[in-house]
């Protein structure tokens, strides 16, 4: 699969919050980021191709048209047999036609990231969001949830012939799982992706772009003092790609910013948030802002800032990466990217059936670049008060004299001024 063309698509939504509010884009520039004032998202695309094959066929139709999602759709002829003008063809039966024989079932190899072991909240929308998209075509979804490619779940769903295709999630820097399905030929997809990305489709958020956007946002904000929260150090150390891009564009940012970082790890829990917020404002009393990408922890972050009587935005602003339903709970609401999770499960699912039907074509690879949503937690920076360093005024005893200006002339005497008639002067 190695030697095979790539396509890469990179899409981009525009959303925000707030008629008037500004925009930046991640780069610095004016034209990245862009406020729609009913919130309503509309869709920007932007292409970057690299291909050294022909482009590949579209994938299968699915019921929704462009108008019904936030990304474009891919555009070309979709295959489907042909029906006479007295029979209807609909969605679900133009993908029975495509579908090849099997056990019609796809497996989603899915390990819970929660503390103990359980799946977020975000977890299961990506669960739900397959599994709907899956309908779509007449499969079923197995999940199971091994993190390694020996886990007895992983070996049952591919050694026991239950699924026809695989769609990988909770990409690690280096993923045996990864490693086990491309070296035996088994049909399989990603959400995300690591060094051997090339060999299979794949479908991503730019967490290092997302990151270093949000920087540049409150660095235009005039912040100065920004505190980095990922996600739990258990995810980190084992290598879960998004924690370590997005700290990786973070860490870019603040540099092309000439800023010192303050990066924590947090967990996925709200007294979590609490805690590391303790540390960031211990660490450096002075910081007046942060970004984060861990969404279940944003309430931690709020009520620390509160308990310090840090009021968002007038004295601390909070941006970061997050659902919607996480940015809209919290008071003010979270100014953030949107984390597409039903998009990007109903891509993977496309990438995954475009796999099985048509296995010699070249892999796609969908990059998402979900722009900043404006709402109301981030605002211009206001100093702590005794942060800033006091102005040194210079010492006059330092300034050489100056020199002797000539004295200047004795000026004539005015005559005296008559009687006027009238006048008591």
């Amino acid at each position: 699969m190695g030697s095979r063309g790539t396509r890469v698509e990179c899409w981009g939504v525009v959303s925000g919050v707030g008629a008037d509010a500004g925009s930046r884009a991640p780069g610095g520039g004016r034209d990245g980021l862009e406020v729609d004032p009913g919130r309503s998202s509309s869709a920007s695309s932007a292409s970057a191709e690299a291909t050294a094959a022909s482009a590949p066929p579209s994938s299968p139709a699915s019921p929704a048209s462009p108008s019904d999602t936030p990304f474009p759709r891919s555009t070309g002829t979709t295959p489907s047999a042909p029906s006479t003008p007295s029979t209807a063809t609909t969605p679900s039966s133009t993908a029975s036609r495509l579908a090849p024989a099997g056990t019609h079932t796809l497996g989603l190899v899915y390990p819970p990231a929660g503390r103990n072991r359980d799946y977020t909240g975000m977890q299961l929308a990506f669960i739900g969001g397959v599994a709907e998209a899956a309908t779509t075509y007449d499969y079923d979804v197995l999940v199971s949830p091994a993190d390694r490619a020996g886990d007895a779940s992983f070996r049952r769903m591919l050694d026991g012939g239950r699924v026809d295709g695989v769609i990988v999630m909770e990409i690690k820097l280096e993923d045996d799982r990864v490693e086990h399905l491309a070296r035996t030929g088994f049909p399989f997809v990603t959400i995300g992706r690591n060094s051997r990305a090339e060999e299979t489709g794949w479908v991503d958020l730019d967490f290092a772009g997302l990151a270093r956007g949000c920087v540049y946002h409150l660095a235009d904000l005039g912040h100065r003092r920004i505190a980095f929260v990922n996600r739990s150090e258990q995810l980190f150390q084992s290598g879960y790609g998004f924690a370590h891009l997005g700290l990786e564009g973070y860490t870019k940012a603040m540099a092309e910013q000439v800023l010192t970082p303050h990066a924590y790890l947090c967990d996925d829990e709200v007294t979590a948030g609490e805690a590391v917020l303790e540390r960031i404002l211990l660490d450096d009393p002075a910081t007046t802002s942060l970004v984060t990408m861990n969404e279940a922890a944003l309430e931690g972050l709020y009520r620390g800032l509160i308990r310090h009587g840090r009021a968002v935005p007038r004295d601390f602003s909070v941006v970061g990466v997050a659902a919607g339903h996480w940015a809209e709970r919290v008071s003010p609401q979270l100014t953030a990217a949107e984390i597409p999770a039903k998009e990007m499960s109903r891509v993977a699912v496309e990438l995954i059936v475009r796999r099985l039907t048509a296995p010699e074509s070249p892999p796609r690879h969908v990059l998402l670049k979900p722009l900043i949503s404006l709402r109301a937690s981030t605002g211009p920076c206001r100093p702590v008060p005794g942060s800033e360093p006091e102005r040194e005024f210079p010492d006059l005893d330092h300034f050489p004299d100056l020199p002797d200006h000539p004295d200047l002339p004795d000026l004539p005497d005015l005559p005296d001024l008559p009687d006027l008639p009238g006048s008591d002067y």
